[in-house]
């Protein structure tokens, strides 16, 4: 008997930019709620996960949104953009990097295999496209992220300022081969 929970690429449409900026939302504010203030939280949801801002970046052909639904309600999702500069060398070629831009998993989901198995995907699909790098940036005090990435063998590369609102807060970059 097959699995409720599927994985599928997500249509290009106004529907999936609003279930993915709530979902986004909703996780993120979980996520980080307690680490950083409400006037930030508020600025870097209101920039980052408005309806109008998901649907750019669904229709963005570089990019590609991986959810993950169980019996038709999002429970995670990953999004991959091919063509990423984050961490190359001044002048790289960027086209064979991909980056995991997020990989957002509802928090009752989480040490499931879901985000294990929404990562294999963004890992297929960077292959498919003849990536040989992928790249992330992760909060350096996201331990628990952090040490998920290396089980899966990303190791540190570098560090990036990353804003949430008006706060400068440091991510460490992370690379794997393909």
């Amino acid at each position: 008997m097959s699995s409720p929970l599927r994985i599928v690429s997500a249509k290009r449409t106004a529907a999936t930019a609003a279930q993915l900026a709530e979902f986004g939302r909703q996780t993120f504010q979980a996520t980080y709620a307690a680490q950083n203030t409400a006037e930030d939280m508020a600025l870097y949801l209101a920039e980052h996960f408005g309806p109008e801002q998901q649907l750019a970046e669904l229709q963005d052909p570089n990019t590609v949104f991986f959810l993950a639904l169980m019996q038709q309600q999002l429970v995670g999702y990953a999004k991959l953009t091919i063509g990423s500069a984050l961490g190359a060398e001044p002048g790289a070629d960027v086209r064979t990097r991909a980056e995991l831009q997020r990989l957002y998993v509802q928090e009752d989901w989480q040490g499931t295999g879901l985000g294990a198995t929404l990562l294999r995907r963004c890992i297929d699909e960077a292959r498919q496209r003849g990536c040989r790098t992928l790249v992330l940036s992760v909060w350096e005090k996201n331990t628990s992220a952090r040490e998920f990435y290396q089980r899966k063998g990303f190791r540190q590369i570098g560090e990036a300022e990353y804003r949430v609102g008006h706060d400068v807060q440091n991510d460490f970059i992370l690379r794997k081969g393909l």
